[in-house]
């Protein structure tokens, strides 16, 4: 391995280490956060006329959070760059077949074609 590969694998980790490290802080903020809005809510009496309306926030702030949660720890794991890379390499891959196809395709065209000293039977 080179030292570009070694740099490029390095920044990868380093990058996945920040987006985890981003989630569990998301967590903390969230778990704070929602014990803030209960406190709010129950002893200062807060937005009283409202009902619960700390539970509506905690529960859209959770699902916020569960999304961020699935977005690092699943779909950038399953889809991240090594993913991206390999599907980049099959769509090469296929391009170029599909261009070795038509070129072998036009060779022969080339070859079944009359010449220019035969009549076709349009020009008869």
């Amino acid at each position: 391995m080179n030292t570009h590969e070694q740099h490029e694998l390095y920044e990868r980790a380093r990058e996945r280490v920040r987006s985890k490290k981003k989630v569990y802080n998301h967590l903390v903020l969230f778990l704070v956060g929602s014990a803030f809005l209960v406190v709010v809510n129950k002893l200062f009496k807060v937005g009283e006329a409202l009902g619960d309306w700390y539970k509506w926030a905690v529960v859209i702030w959770f699902f916020l959070w569960l999304l961020h949660f699935i977005n690092v720890f699943i779909t950038k794991r399953f889809f991240g760059n090594d993913w991206e890379r390999s599907e980049t390499d099959k769509i090469i891959a296929k391009h170029q077949q599909k261009v070795q196809q038509l070129e072998k395709k036009l060779i022969k065209e080339q070859l079944v074609t009359p010449d220019d000293n035969t009549s076709t039977p349009a020009q008869k």
